[in-house]
């Protein structure tokens, strides 16, 4: 059976919520409401894809905390299948504490970011990713596996994230090995140095045969061929919480890529689910089910 894999970091937030203001040093403040959640990234899209019932498969760091079985749960709740590259005794995720106050957000996070893998981690990867139709890449240690999995036909998704020294020089081995890439719009800008989104699209021609720029609240734009088209956001979905839009809206575009749509169907299932994601606070709190998935595009996308 055909599934997705990936292999990053897992990430816990704890989510504070309903202060007017953060606390001064000394200070003991109280909020109203509080979740602990999976955190964004690609733990978050693999989550989202398992919840529109297709298999998923994730190579990550956990150990023997509460906080790694908590993930554990969670993963096998929503349908990822998590395999553990960490032999060590702290505590090896990712843990942010966010507080989120009427108009801003504040954050300090616990952990190293990203898993440096080594001989056996790669090879683990390489053995749970292996056969995968789709395979989410990221910056970093996984590179040689990419190409591996590449070299055997599966389809490489390439999300960056923000970088200062985001730029062709620096990814174009990255660029050069993926087949799709989906940046917002800033990061976008930045990696083609230009001003303009529609201009950066263009320049992304240099990688890509069919561009995705996401284009924030607005929509995205795409480019498919020689086929330039905006597919519009969904004004129905109001925002609340705007953490992991970017990675639900590449759950419901890999679930396009994965059922073989069209470029603008793939970024019209994303535009569902990343703006689904934005009407709760935290990033996996909501979603779409495959059902309401086909429902809200039969709906806003004739």
């Amino acid at each position: 059976m055909a599934f997705i894999s990936g292999a990053g970091a897992t990430n816990v937030d704890l989510l504070y919520q309903g202060m007017e203001r953060i606390p001064d040093v000394g200070e003991e403040l109280y909020c109203k409401d509080f979740s602990l959640q999976l955190g964004g990234g690609l733990p978050a899209t693999l989550i989202n894809l398992g919840r529109l019932g297709i298999e998923t498969k994730i190579a990550t760091e956990l150990g023997n905390d509460i906080f790694s079985e908590f993930a554990k749960d969670k993963f096998t709740q929503n349908g990822v299948s998590p395999t553990n590259l960490y032999s060590g005794d702290k505590i090896p995720l990712n843990i942010t504490s966010a507080i989120i106050l009427p108009k801003d957000r504040t954050f300090f996070t616990y952990g190293k970011g990203t898993i440096e893998p080594d001989d056996n981690a790669l090879e683990t990867f390489y053995q749970i990713a292996k056969g995968s139709k789709i395979c989410m890449m990221q910056i970093g240690g996984f590179k040689e596996v990419y190409k591996r999995l590449k070299d055997e036909g599966t389809v490489l998704v390439l999300d960056t994230g923000w970088d200062d020294e985001l730029g062709f020089e620096k990814y174009d081995e990255y660029l050069t090995l993926a087949d799709y890439y989906t940046p917002n719009r800033k990061e976008a800008l930045k990696i083609t140095n230009t001003t303009d989104e529609k201009e950066a699209a263009y320049a992304l021609k240099k990688y890509f045969d069919k561009v995705v720029v996401k284009v924030d609240a607005d929509g995205c734009i795409g480019i498919d061929g020689d086929e330039y088209f905006f597919s519009p956001s969904i004004d129905e979905f109001k925002n609340v919480d705007s953490t992991g839009a970017g990675d639900a809206f590449l759950s419901g575009f890999m679930y396009g890529l994965f059922y073989d749509y069209p470029l603008r169907d793939c970024i019209e299932f994303g535009n569902i689910t990343g703006g689904k994601a934005v009407t709760a606070v935290g990033a996996l709190s909501a979603w779409v089910s495959e059902k309401e998935l086909i429902e809200y595009k039969q709906r806003y996308y004739k």
